[in-house]
């Protein structure tokens, strides 16, 4: 339910996401990009929001992106996937643009790998929703609505 602001979400996801439904289900679950697609459409529409999802397996549109959010967006729901553990560039541009921004892991990083512990991303982002499944996705977009300012992580 929309208390907040944000009326415009831009949803970024970044290497592999697109793969969802068949990288690793035992990790990542069966649901299919393109069904978690339509239910981020639909629970922004719904909870009246518009919303624009962006997926790429390459750093630098991801980059461009967030870059071209500027004055477009209100808010920022980020799966950097193998980025989270490596781009300081996606930080950067997250900080250039100053909106508020929540970062979304499928699976719980903090039991796996230890190097996927590590989140450039999230050093700026408001919240960070791992472990939930795409759930999580949904738990993002209810983050951003009900934004008030409240501090970065």
């Amino acid at each position: 339910m929309s208390t907040g602001k944000i009326k415009k979400i831009l949803v970024i996801n970044g290497p592999n996401i697109n793969m969802l439904g068949i990288r690793e289900p035992n990790i990542y679950g069966k649901e299919t990009y393109a069904s978690l697609v339509r239910r981020i459409e639909e629970y922004c529409k719904k909870n009246g929001a518009d919303v624009e999802v962006f997926q790429s397996n390459h750093e630098g549109d991801i980059v461009d992106k967030i870059q071209q959010a500027y004055m477009q967006f209100d808010g920022i729901v980020i799966n950097p996937g193998a980025y989270t553990h490596t781009s300081i560039a996606i930080l950067d541009a997250l900080k250039a643009v100053g909106m508020p921004a929540v970062e979304v892991h499928v699976s719980d990083v903090d039991s796996r790998e230890k190097f996927r512990q590590i989140s450039y991303a999230g050093l700026y982002c408001f919240k960070t929703i791992k472990g939930h499944g795409t759930d999580g996705y949904i738990e993002a977009v209810d983050a951003l609505l009900s934004y008030n300012g409240e501090s970065r992580c």
